[in-house]
């Protein structure tokens, strides 16, 4: 049997649902006898807020919008008493589930004021091993030394016996506030005179919203590969130390399509920008399967930001990172010199920075790792790159520790005819595909026996050397030619 049951209440309005009574057929999974609870229409699985059963009532829901959906499903097999629920519309208040989520005085317009004589409660509850972060985007209140007529009061869990954390009003936004639990209780009381533009604050869930300040690091969109909830603003901050640049990769990308008349990423998307902020330069928007390439930040900051609206969910995004360490490198006809600010690797020992191999390791001065390696050291090979043969080798620093293994890579290269030197950073995907690419060299050039050692790089101007002899042998058989037809 299944019976699906459609909430429709008032435009602006919400749903609250609340179960008094619970009793259904066990199951680990619920893959039997359960009720479906639906953020809005139920043929959209990325509206779905839970799966139920057993015998534990589920919790009071709102909806975000004024439509919410329950499917209840038995098999053929056990039944049990069934349950029990009541909703009614909710203008001001509720209890909040999801990811994140918006909380806004009663009807909050910024060209309008809000009602007097409002009592607002809004529980934000979010999974166990999470915690939940406010940030109020607009805030104007009655104002008065006490906050005691018009105000927001904060508490560290879902009742006000809970940890207070500050009452506020007037003009000024609230900090931003993270709790130490998985609950939020907000409070929004007015009086009957004197009011204002309301406000309006952004909650996210832990696992919407991180800060990432390891030098590298994988990261994915809720519940990734599974369908990513609907109507979320889920934020990565990528913070590393001063100096650092990041180069961001996205692995992955099942986004809802473009609109097709605006041909804009009107509905679920990802953005970059170039900084800890919204506000900062944008460096790109992204939405359907489209995948762009590897972005690098002017800074050592870089959000990102996935927007979802409430229709249509897929499976999201896997994305990548690295810390591009600043690096200063120079080359002269014979060597390389490297220099890294201690500053930018704060307690690294100098062994865990190495040209080519653990043999050429940096050396420490009062400012700087440094690396003073000739060409014929270190395995600096020469390597044809765009009809110029260019001097090439690997720097290596080692980040692992305990946890794990972690080593940054960056080729080194040198036109030592120009003494002009570059470098970037190599991402594991680019490593893969040289080592392929090495792989079917060696394969191709197979078969004779054992592969032959690179030749060591020649100082250019032993080059020139020799052409010179070349071109003045050429020209004396020339000459000897001549006379033996005169």
């Amino acid at each position: 049997m299944e019976c699906v049951w459609l909430i429709v209440v008032a435009e602006g309005s919400s749903v609250l649902l609340t179960f008094h009574d619970f009793e259904l057929e066990y199951h680990v999974t619920c893959s039997y006898d359960h009720i479906k609870i639906y953020n809005g229409v139920s043929e959209d699985e990325g509206n779905l807020l839970g799966t139920f059963c057993g015998v534990m009532s589920p919790p009071q829901f709102t909806s975000s919008w004024n439509v919410m959906s329950i499917i209840f499903h038995s098999d053929r097999h056990v039944t049990h008493r069934g349950f029990s629920v009541s909703y009614r519309k909710d203008m001001c208040g509720g209890v909040l589930t999801g990811l994140s989520g918006i909380i806004s005085s009663p009807g909050y317009s910024p060209d309008t004021q809000y009602s007097n004589n409002a009592d607002c409660s809004w529980t934000v509850h979010v999974s166990n091993c999470s915690v939940v972060s406010l940030v109020f985007l607009d805030f104007q209140l009655e104002n008065n030394e006490g906050c005691n007529f018009d105000f927001v009061a904060l508490f560290d869990g879902p009742t006000i016996t809970h940890r207070h954390l500050g009452n506020y009003c007037g003009g000024e936004k609230p900090p931003k506030i993270v709790t130490t639990s998985n609950q939020l209780l907000v409070v929004f009381k007015s009086d009957f005179n004197i009011g204002g533009r309301g406000f309006k604050a952004y909650y996210y869930s832990g696992e919407c919203q991180q800060v990432l300040s390891v030098p590298s690091a994988n990261f994915t969109s809720p519940h990734y590969p599974n369908i990513y909830p609907n109507n979320i603003n889920c934020h990565w901050t990528i913070n590393l130390a001063g100096g650092y640049r990041i180069k961001l990769f996205f692995n992955a990308m099942e986004l809802e399509d473009r609109n097709s008349l605006s041909d804009e990423c009107d509905y679920d998307s990802v953005a970059v920008h170039d900084g800890s902020r919204e506000t900062a330069p944008l460096l790109g928007r992204w939405c359907g399967s489209e995948q762009p390439g590897s972005l690098i930040s002017k800074s050592n900051n870089m959000l990102v930001v996935l927007s979802t609206d409430r229709n249509y969910a897929y499976k999201g995004f896997s994305a990548s990172y690295v810390g591009v360490v600043p690096v200063n490198i120079s080359c002269t006809r014979t060597e390389f010199t490297i220099h890294i600010s201690q500053q930018s690797l704060p307690g690294l020992e100098r062994e865990s920075i190495y040209l080519g191999d653990r043999s050429c390791t940096a050396q420490l001065t009062p400012t700087t790792y440094k690396i003073l390696a000739r060409f014929e050291k270190c395995g600096t090979a020469g390597q044809p790159r765009r009809n110029i043969t260019m001097l090439v080798n690997t720097l290596y620093i080692d980040f692992s520790d305990g946890k794990g293994r972690s080593i940054q890579e960056y080729e080194v290269q040198c036109d030592a005819q120009r003494k002009m030197a570059t470098i970037h950073i190599v991402s594991a995907e680019e490593r893969q595909r040289m080592n392929e690419l090495a792989r079917r060299q060696a394969e191709g050039s197979g078969g004779g026996g054992g592969k032959e050692a690179d030749p060591e790089p020649h100082d250019p101007s032993d080059i020139v050397f020799i052409s010179i002899c070349v071109l003045a042998v050429v020209l004396m058989v020339i000459a000897v030619i001549w006379l033996v037809l005169l």
